[in-house]
Parts: C-alpha cells; structure tokens; sequence
C-alpha cells in the first residue's frame, strides 16, 4: 500500500520523522509531497523544494521504505487542490494529515484520509525552530542531524536570519 503525507517541512525536524515512523507501520511506501514548492527565501519558507527534498530523502536513505518525495506548488483553488497533488504524485492509496482543510478536501475527492499522532507539537513546530534559528537559540536537537548537514551546506542560518531582517535598522 502507498500513502501520501504532505507538509512543507521548513525544515523537516524529529516531530515529522515521528509521523513518518508511524506511517510506516501501516504503508510499503510513502509519497511525501512538499507543500509550496514554488516558495522559498523567507522568514515562513526559507528552504527552498529542492533542499527541502535533500533533508527529507537523506534522512530516510536507511529507511526500508521506499519513498518519493514530490514537490507540490501552491494552488489557490481548492475545489481542484486534490485533482493537482493526484496530478503532480505517484497514485497512493490514502493520505495522512491533520490539517483539517486537507482532510475536508482529500474526503470530498473520496480518498481515505488517516489522521497521525503528532509528537511533541507544543515544541517540535516549524516556525518555533525558524524562530529559535534567527535568535541563535538552541535547535539543533529538534532535527534529524542529515537535516543539520543540508542546512549547513546551504547556509541556512544565514539565509534564514538575512530574509527575515528588516531595512528599517538601516536607515539613517
């Protein structure tokens, strides 16, 4: 059976890996589609799809799950949001969320949507790492360390802090 779990994984830290694992248990491979793809360079999405790609398929490379990782571009129509990720993905036989406009749209297209546990959401949040990333506030053990790896090659931290400033300190 194949699953789909999309997110946009800014960065992929330990609360998505957590999700992944329980996956697992029930799928022989999962699609995970990256969620606005097309954005990239700012405090909300600094990654862009491609490195975002790089974290997820490094950290899984030792996984005996076979997964694909699909980068899915912003759709501003969501009766048609489903029929684009379909387009976009390898077929999959139900998709994970807990985000209630995705299960409200992929139950209205009569996909099988399975709700997984989330692990430690009050701290392992996306825009909780950014935010300790830009103040230089520990993070580091909130991502798998192949995560780590891509966000220091790529300069990440200086990208993140850069796109989040403000040109208002620069005036004179």
């Amino acid at each position: 059976m194949r699953g789909f779990l999309i997110g946009r994984f800014q960065p992929f830290h330990n609360g998505h890996l957590s999700v992944v694992d329980k996956i697992a248990e029930d799928v022989d491979e999962l699609v995970i589609g990256i969620g606005s793809a097309g954005d990239s360079h700012s405090s909300s999405d600094p990654f862009t799809a491609g490195e975002r790609i790089m974290m997820i398929t490094k950290t899984l490379e030792s996984y005996d799950l076979v997964t694909y990782a699909v980068p899915i571009e912003d759709l501003d129509r969501h009766a048609v949001w489903v029929s684009h990720v379909q387009s976009m993905c390898p077929s999959f036989d139900v998709a994970y969320s807990n985000n209630p406009l995705v299960i409200q749209l992929f139950e209205e297209a009569g996909v099988e949507v399975r709700q997984s546990p989330m692990y430690n959401r009050d701290v392992l949040e996306g825009s909780g790492i950014r935010a300790r990333m830009i103040a230089g506030e520990p993070w580091t053990e909130m991502v798998p360390d192949s995560v780590l790896d891509v966000i220091e090659e790529i300069d990440g931290i200086r990208r993140i802090r850069r796109v989040s400033d403000t040109d208002s300190k620069h005036e004179d």
